[in-house]
């Protein structure tokens, strides 16, 4: 479903393809489905760094997904006067992907194009871990329907929410390093809390789809706090930063060929 009758560029054009989170911005720039990795910034300063990658890249065309909307609508804004055509995911073009929720309205654009993506990569039932500022857990069948998931709080916003509701919980920021099965101080055994409510809540989830399924899918994670909490785990098959942006590109060019 295309609600701009022209998105712009084309299937082999070079597209700089930014996804806007709750935090940061994160980019790559696409020939065809050929990704050169770009960055990723806070949004203070995103603006200037977006702007030199295009300047860089010297793009065909943009688009632009987002869960921040007045953070995108800033970016927006600063890359309209480079005279470059710009999709806003969700406004100009909607991700080729089909479904069984009751109220897809509701769907996060995030979500979805991590399951555009997915499903393209895998050609396979997948279940998608998000793990950022919230940690989403999504069902994408062996014929490419979404099916939905979960939604829970990250790591950090755990972190937050122990400090804030308590009387004598520090106030701590997630640590990547802090590993082990047993907290030696009150900080050390926050990490591993959230550590492990993190990567069990993945876990049980996966079973609950394996169950509903009568087979297990396969696992693949995206995110800023994916590394730090699925790297070397047997579970989780891949890990892939750039997911996200892998489904703008798909969903610019199912725009373009509709």
């Amino acid at each position: 479903m295309v609600t701009n009758a022209n998105p712009p560029g084309s299937p082999s054009g070079t597209l700089l393809a930014i996804a806007v989170g709750n935090t940061r911005a994160r980019w790559a720039t696409f020939v065809g489905r050929e990704l050169t990795p770009g960055g990723a910034e806070p949004h203070d300063g995103a603006e200037a760094a977006l702007l030199a990658a295009a300047e860089q890249a010297d793009p065909e065309s943009i688009a632009i997904a987002s869960v921040n909307h007045p953070a995108a609508d800033r970016l927006e804004r600063a890359l309209a006067g480079l005279g470059v055509p710009i999709a806003r995911i969700g406004r100009d073009a909607m991700p080729p992907l089909r479904h069984t929720l009751d109220d897809a309205s509701t769907l996060g654009i995030d979500r979805a194009l991590n399951a555009v993506a997915a499903f393209a990569l895998t050609e396979s039932a997948v279940a998608v871990i998000d793990a950022g500022t919230a940690i989403t857990v999504d069902f994408v069948d062996g014929q490419g329907a979404f099916h939905g998931g979960a939604i829970a709080p990250g790591v950090n916003m755990m972190l937050r929410a122990l400090h804030e509701h308590t009387a004598a919980l520090p106030k701590v920021e997630f640590d990547p390093t802090a590993r082990g099965p047993f907290g030696k101080s009150t900080r050390h055994a926050m990490q591993v809390g959230v550590r492990g409510a993190a990567r069990g809540l993945v876990r049980e989830l996966v079973e609950h789809f394996a169950e509903y399924y009568e087979a297990y899918p396969r696992v693949i994670a995206t995110g800023g706090d994916a590394p730090a909490l699925f790297e070397g785990d047997e579970f989780v098959e891949r890990i892939i930063p750039d997911l996200q942006l892998i489904g703008i590109q798909r969903t610019i060019e199912h725009a373009v060929q509709a």
